[in-house]
């Protein structure tokens, strides 16, 4: 009779190793789910792509470009560049099928140290950049209607912002899924606002106002900075267009998905674009835009009379799923960073529940709130534009030495090399002409914060220094949390 419970104990012991060795491989097997589809990969780009940008960008073009008809030059220059920047993106997405965009990238073609400045630039200054730039639109339009006559208070403009930031936060903390439904919901609304405008651009031109129209280049400006910073600014409008790329290894079939989506969601926009700025011409004089605070409200209240109030809620409804969008691919920059040991372990670990980067989309949420405190929508987009085009620029180079030395890789898309070329003279351009023609001390300073992170990149990246406090940090954040480490998605 006493035999027995020590045969029970035995078999529980070994249950026990077994429920423990079995916990273990799905920890080891923790993945982020691959839940972005075709339609969910052409909400992402292009709901990303139409944010504050088309809202806000217009007036500043046309004041760098000095005409009409060479904005809308401009516009569609920045739309043909986007679209080879994608293919090109597209074509190294089908070679390194990793999330990380840029980063993965640089990193497996240059190396390390590049790609950690390019992580360490990114995740502190970039990426909640952008983020932040996106909130503070929302926040404007947001709040606009409750401050009616007279511009909105800074402090209740960044409160909302934050309120904005902290909401994404916790959506993309939840679930894939929501976020992608979300992302789809809103690209629906924002491309149903472009076509409003659109079509009410094209009744205005059949009754005959094109005056904006007539000597469409006079006044053309034809410096190099000030060109340069109208692609800055349109670009802005068209960010986006790589998003698709930080979420390779949540794309169903991603060697078909990408490309397509691609292929889909840019010249979509691109046509958009250019309708919506002809339809702003059409219904305002040159001067009117310039001196209009909000491009296309101005446009509501001359077209649309007292139905106006639903571009700004086409506006706010534009900005918010933008905001998501560039929230759910910054996060993914961080958290792979982290992977590749360039970034603390507990920004690389997923929830155990929700199978999403957590910790990653909290720590760049942190970053974008202090983005928010500290800069202003202008400012954030020139500085933002001028780093991303080195780090775009790098990226390119990268795909053409693979093309050159390395053709042999299998990959499911190939871009005809003129492309990435074009590509390339284009970032080169972009990076030095303001320099050049008005150089600023603020480029200096952001050239020597990228440079900075050599300091971190020796002992905590190649000598591997590791301090026990981090260790116990990590450990009780990763049980506060309840993070674990996650696994590589092989497609």
């Amino acid at each position: 009779m006493r035999v027995q419970p020590y045969q029970n104990t035995g078999q529980k012991k070994k249950d026990i190793k077994k429920q423990d060795h079995l916990q273990q491989e799905e920890l080891q097997n923790l993945r982020l789910k691959q839940e972005v589809g075709l339609i969910s990969g052409v909400s992402l780009i292009a709901g990303t792509m139409v944010g504050s940008g088309i809202f806000m960008s217009p007036e500043w073009v046309l004041y760098h470009m000095g005409s009409p008809a060479s904005s809308l030059l401009i516009w569609a220059l920045c739309g043909v560049l986007a679209m080879f920047g994608a293919l090109s993106y597209a074509e190294l997405g089908t070679i390194i099928k990793e999330s990380g965009g840029e980063y993965i990238y640089i990193l497996r073609i240059f190396g390390p140290l590049p790609a950690f400045l390019f992580a360490y630039t990114s995740v502190i200054l970039v990426r909640p950049g952008s983020v932040a730039a996106v909130c503070l639109s929302f926040a404007e339009y947001a709040v606009a209607p409750f401050y009616p006559g007279c511009s909105s208070p800074q402090t209740v403009v960044k409160c909302t912002a934050a309120a904005c930031i902290l909401l994404l936060t916790i959506i993309n903390c939840l679930n894939v899924k929501l976020v992608t439904s979300i992302m789809n919901i809103f690209t629906a609304a924002k491309l149903l606002a472009l076509l409003v405008i659109a079509v009410g651009g094209l009744v205005l031109l059949a009754k005959g106002h094109t005056q904006s129209f007539q000597n469409g280049f006079q006044n053309t400006t034809a410096g190099i900075a000030p060109i340069g910073v109208a692609f800055y600014q349109g670009l802005w409008s068209y960010d986006g267009w790589n998003n698709l790329n930080y979420v390779t290894e949540e794309l169903k079939k991603p060697e078909v998905t990408l490309p397509r989506a691609v292929m889909i969601a840019i010249p979509l926009v691109t046509c958009l674009y250019l309708l919506v700025n002809v339809s702003y011409f059409a219904a305002m004089t040159p001067s009117e835009l310039l001196s209009s605070g909000a491009v296309a409200v101005t446009w509501g209240d001359k077209v649309l009379g007292s139905w106006s109030w639903l571009i700004s809620l086409f506006v706010v409804l534009s900005t918010f799923g933008s905001s998501n969008g560039t929230f759910f691919s910054g996060g993914r920059v961080c958290y792979t960073a982290a992977r590749e040991g360039h970034m603390p372990d507990i920004l690389s670990m997923a929830h155990v529940r929700c199978l999403t980067p957590a910790p990653a989309l909290i720590f760049t949420s942190a970053m974008s709130l202090i983005m928010i405190l500290s800069g202003t929508f202008t400012t954030i987009v020139n500085f933002f534009s001028f780093i991303a085009w080195f780090f775009y620029g790098m990226t390119i180079l990268g795909l053409l030495y693979l093309k050159i030395k390395k053709p042999e890789l299998p990959r499911a898309y190939k871009v005809p090399i003129i492309i990435p070329l074009i590509v390339l003279v284009a970032a080169v351009y972009l990076v030095l002409a303001p320099i050049i023609d008005q150089p600023q001390m603020e480029f200096l300073y952001i050239f020597l914060f990228t440079l900075s992170g050599i300091i971190f990149y020796f002992p905590l990246v190649r000598f591997k220094y590791h301090p026990r406090f981090l260790q116990r940090i990590t450990l009780h954040l990763q049980l506060f949390l309840e993070v674990a480490p996650t696994a590589r998605n092989k497609n």
